[in-house]
């Protein structure tokens, strides 16, 4: 909620610390409640101060000179806190002084910080991965302006209050073009980026302190969805007659029997098609999200469907494997498939990825850590929540199963029940 700052400025003597009946004059400066003093390098008799008008009493030219030289310092200073709001800037007792003394220049702001992240750090970021970043720079620039009524926030004033009403304004907010609000796991990462930035501007010494000591971000482990073998069973049998729905299923079920992500998929050329150790294709290739190689022996059904596009015209005008999609395209594309094919799913394309690694390998018997290497997977951690999912599966598919028992004894020993 945007609130209006409260300003004010008082002249005090130190007359305590006064020496030959001579104090240093002071300048209190009072924003919303706090404040700070900043020596005027001026002194004052301590017998001709007057502390209510915090002036100097009597017509004397040294009376006369040192009061003009405090109104003109007072309309300064006043000057200060108004080019502050015209600016749309933080106004606080600190950046007052900072523009009083002409030290505004040392005032790293966030929007100093996002610029400096951007034309440094971007270089070596995946383009999707910028792309995240930009988002989050948005959404903390609307919060900022809903919270303080500015365009800009300095790095100094940074705290943990700061961030606490950075997650509860993405937690309300609704993202244009989405109903729904950001799940924990996104307001997660976005904080996350606002602190990677805030850490670079602390290693570039712009800030003192790090505000996110206290703050300690979790995300939500979060079950990985996928196919089970009739629903993919159903699309690979599914005939499309619209040739965009067949590209597309054909794209889904290369993806299901290699766990080729979207971004990989779209990057392969023929020269990522190679013969392996065991006289076999493979695919040979980095991933696009963690730069990992992943090296891929291929299955009939995936050498099945590189055969089917070998002559295709768009793949040889653009030297790729298979047909190129946007990733908006061929998730819209899945849920026509969906329908067709009567998956109640929320079927997108890094599923396929998902049914991969759980109903085609997992769940066949291929080691996990087999399964890592080939998902391209810097952890095996990663790769393990896959198995838990495996997991339940099984003592689901156990508890159907002893469902099955009871009933075929209940049905095979009717006289054996009555008597139970």
């Amino acid at each position: 909620m945007r609130t209006l700052s409260t300003f004010s400025v008082l002249f005090w003597i130190y007359s305590q610390r006064a020496k030959d009946n001579l104090a240093v004059v002071y300048a209190r400066i009072t924003v919303n409640g706090r404040k700070l003093n900043i020596s005027l390098k001026r002194k004052a008799e301590v017998d001709l101060w007057d502390s209510r008008k915090q002036r100097l009493i009597g017509k004397g030219s040294k009376s006369k000179e040192l009061n003009q030289f405090l109104d003109q310092e007072h309309s300064r200073l006043f000057q200060c806190y108004q080019e502050l709001r015209v600016e749309g800037k933080v106004i606080s007792p600190e950046n007052i002084k900072a523009k009083y003394f002409g030290d505004m220049e040392h005032l790293f702001s966030l929007e100093d910080m996002f610029k400096y992240h951007n034309e440094n750090m971007f270089s070596k970021l995946k383009y999707n991965t910028s792309r995240l970043y930009i988002t989050s720079q948005n959404y903390i620039r609307k919060f900022i302006k809903k919270e303080y009524g500015r365009k800009d926030f300095y790095l100094k004033e940074l705290d943990y209050g700061f961030i606490i009403k950075f997650e509860n304004y993405l937690r309300a907010v609704r993202p244009r073009h989405y109903q729904k609000r950001l799940q924990h796991n996104a307001v997660m990462k976005h904080i996350q980026r606002l602190r990677k930035m805030v850490t670079l501007a602390f290693h570039l010494e712009w800030i003192d302190r790090d505000p996110f000591v206290k703050f300690k971000p979790h995300l939500v482990q979060k079950e990985r969805g996928f196919l089970t073998s009739d629903e993919l069973e159903r699309i690979e049998n599914f005939q499309p007659e619209i040739p965009r729905l067949k590209k597309v299923k054909d794209l889904f079920i290369f993806s299901c029997y290699t766990g080729v992500s979207y971004a990989d998929l779209m990057l392969l050329t023929p020269q990522n098609l190679v013969i392996g150790i065991d006289k076999k294709f493979w695919i040979i290739t980095r991933r696009e999200k963690n730069g990992n190689q992943v090296k891929l022996p291929l299955l009939s059904k995936a050498i099945s469907l590189i055969e089917d596009y070998k002559h295709d015209q768009g793949c040889l005008l653009n030297n790729s494997l298979l047909p190129t999609l946007s990733n908006q395209k061929i998730n819209s594309y899945l849920k026509e498939i969906a329908e067709k094919c009567l998956i109640e799913k929320n079927l997108t394309f890094h599923l396929a990825r998902h049914t991969f690694a759980t109903t085609v390998a997992l769940t066949n018997g291929v080691p996990i850590e087999t399964v890592s290497k080939i998902l391209g997977h810097k952890k095996l951690s990663t790769t393990q929540i896959y198995a838990k999912v495996i997991e339940r599966k099984v003592s689901e598919d156990m508890e159907l199963l002893q469902q099955k028992l009871n009933s075929k004894a209940s049905g095979n020993f009717p006289e054996l029940q009555k008597h139970v």
